[in-house]
């Protein structure tokens, strides 16, 4: 009986412990009873702390949540927007503020943690996602990401990037770093699907870089405008005439009556050529990496793949080139391919920047010699050119957009196709003259009348 009362003393002396412990944690807490009675938390301005709001031991406010279970937290040494800044701290904002801004969050389904990423990371990760990608594309790549290695706008937060930010870089690597409307445009071209991931990862809620380039910076960069026809009669000549340039002559007049992207003209091989049935097969390019990796590739685009119809006089180009190329002893081959039409002094084929050079050095002589001076000559001015003639012949569009090799008409009639004051007035007196002829014929249209303005009546 002793031993049961002891017994009943002891669990006794155990609850009045608990009892006032609990009343010391309701002190410290908040300084009520009341408030601790009613499950309130207290800084020590008396104000009610909310759920998952709390103060660390060295006086920073700390909010804690959720995202996908996992807990995060975000600090303040200030509750309110109000609230002094403690002396000697840096500026930041307040814990209801930044909650205010994690609800608003959550309730868009964002992602939180993801905004915490820099620029720099966010690139990588898209980069990440770009596999097959052509070589050359990847050195842009590591071109763009170099760049934001160097500058500060690399190091910011996506979550503080604004459209004006984003204007603003822009503007200054062209304005104070010197770099070209095109090397911007790549740039922008990484950055804009970048930031458009983050958008579609429920990380930004807006794209800051889905401005139009040209309305925000100077478009200083140069047209690559076909030649006219007496242009083109004019250099040809010269390249036929001139003793040094002559033997490039073929492959000049080829360029300008295909219109073949130059990489495709490099990767023709003997068996492409089908001067039988006057066709060019072109079904891939030839191309040389930063690394002098020589590689083929497919066509620029699926349309590129295409047999080429050739003129009578083109054939005979390539009949002279095939005749004059050398026996080689032993073929240089590239990923199977072998045949080329020219080989360098190592026995590699040439490549574009050979024949871009070429070009440079054949204009230079020409402007030399002449005092008209002939505007930028390139291949691909040869190929604007092609195009451009063509247009103007009347060629249907559909048929044009098969021989340049376009994946998109639209690239077809409004890149490629210049048309000036003087294409304009030849079109309208070649209409002038057909209803002359139609009206010489008695062909007349009893409705084809010109309105006059008493026409009309005004109700």
């Amino acid at each position: 009986m002793k031993e049961e009362f002891l017994l009943l003393l002891s669990d006794l002396q155990k609850l009045i412990n608990q009892v006032v412990l609990i009343d010391y944690t309701i002190i410290i807490l908040g300084g009520d009873t009341m408030a601790g009675k009613a499950g309130f938390r207290r800084d020590s301005k008396h104000r009610v702390l909310r759920r998952g709001e709390s103060i660390r031991a060295d006086g920073k406010y700390q909010f804690k949540y959720h995202v996908n279970g996992k807990p995060q937290f975000v600090y303040s040494w200030r509750l309110e927007p109000t609230d002094p800044l403690p002396v000697g701290k840096k500026p930041c904002l307040s814990l209801r503020e930044l909650e205010k801004q994690i609800g608003y969050d959550l309730d868009n389904r964002l992602d939180p943690m993801g905004k915490n990423i820099t620029v720099k990371e966010l690139v990588e990760r898209y980069l990440k996602t770009k596999v097959n990608v052509r070589p050359s594309t990847k050195q842009g790549y590591k071109t763009v990401q170099n760049i934001l290695k160097k500058e500060s706008f690399g190091d910011m937060k996506i979550s503080k990037i604004r459209v004006s930010d984003a204007k603003l870089f822009l503007i200054k690597l062209q304005q104070e770093d010197g770099k070209s409307y095109s090397s911007i445009h790549t740039i922008r071209g990484v950055l804009r699907p970048a930031f458009q991931m983050a958008v579609d990862d429920d990380v930004l809620i807006k794209n800051p870089f889905g401005f139009e380039l040209a309305t925000v910076l100077v478009n200083d960069s140069v047209t690559r405008e076909a030649i006219t026809k007496d242009q083109m009669r004019k250099f040809l000549r010269f390249v036929h005439d001139d003793i040094v340039y002559c033997k490039y002559y073929e492959v000049v007049y080829i360029l300008f009556h295909t219109g073949m992207r130059i990489s495709e003209f490099c990767g023709l091989t003997l068996k492409d050529i089908d001067l039988k049935n006057n066709t060019v097969n072109i079904d891939h390019q030839l191309l040389r990496t930063s690394a002098m990796e020589y590689i083929i590739q497919a066509t620029k685009t699926t349309a590129g793949t295409r047999v080429l119809p050739i003129t009578q006089e083109v054939a005979d180009m390539f009949r002279s080139i095939i005749e004059d190329r050398p026996k080689y002893k032993v073929e240089k081959v590239v990923q199977g391919y072998s045949g080329f039409l020219f080989l360098d002094k190592n026995g590699m084929p040439l490549v574009a920047m050979h024949w871009e050079h070429r070009f440079r050095s054949m204009l230079g002589r020409y402007n030399e010699i002449y005092r008209v001076q002939m505007p930028k000559i390139t291949p691909h001015v040869c190929r604007h050119t092609y195009c451009s003639n063509m247009a103007k012949s009347g060629i249907n569009p559909k048929t044009l957009q098969y021989l340049m090799g376009h994946s998109d008409i639209a690239v077809t009639l409004n890149v490629y196709t210049h048309v000036g004051l003087e294409d304009a007035e030849r079109e309208l007196h070649k209409m002038q003259s057909m209803e002359d002829a139609r009206k010489e014929m008695g062909i007349s249209d009893k409705d084809d009348k010109p309105l006059k303005q008493n026409m009309f009546k005004v109700v």
